[in-house]
């Protein structure tokens, strides 16, 4: 069994690509009051909103408790409306030795096929994929798109 991995999931949502990708690389310190229940804030702590090597540190409730990462943002892609996230502290790092989150909104029809991928290695064999850290993002985009066809 490898420690390093990759596992990847698809959402369709109804709001255009560009919102989306827009709401996460511009403005994602909003996105604590699109979904509370899931992140509590969401600081810039490096650079500019939206800037690449920027670092962000997110307040989040998974698997029923509050948890805490910083990121930097690795990578920016407007026109594949794409955003690379890379750990760099925080309670995931608890698992994983490494663990890098890609987000890539594809417009589908009226809407959009939102593609998350999470590419990592396990600090061991024991720990298991992030399947649930997935479904969890995959939740958020949700909330999301709820919020995003509300406006």
């Amino acid at each position: 069994m490898s420690l390093v991995g990759k596992v990847e999931a698809d959402v369709e949502i109804q709001a255009p690509a560009e919102k989306f990708h827009e709401l996460f690389s511009c403005r994602p310190h909003h996105i604590s009051n699109v979904s509370p229940g899931k992140v509590q804030g969401c600081a810039l702590h490096e650079g500019d909103w939206g800037k690449e090597g920027s670092v962000i540190f997110w307040d989040y409730v998974h698997d029923g408790k509050a948890k805490v990462a910083k990121e930097i943002i690795e990578a920016i892609d407007e026109k594949n409306n794409s955003i690379t996230f890379k750990v760099i502290e925080g309670d995931m790092l608890q698992e994983y030795k490494s663990l890098k989150a890609i987000v890539k909104a594809t417009p589908k029809g009226e809407g959009s096929l939102v593609h998350w991928t999470m590419e990592y290695e396990k600090l061991n064999e024991s720990i298991p994929e992030p399947n649930s850290l997935l479904q969890f993002v995959l939740d958020l985009s949700k909330d999301l798109d709820s919020h995003l066809t509300q406006a």
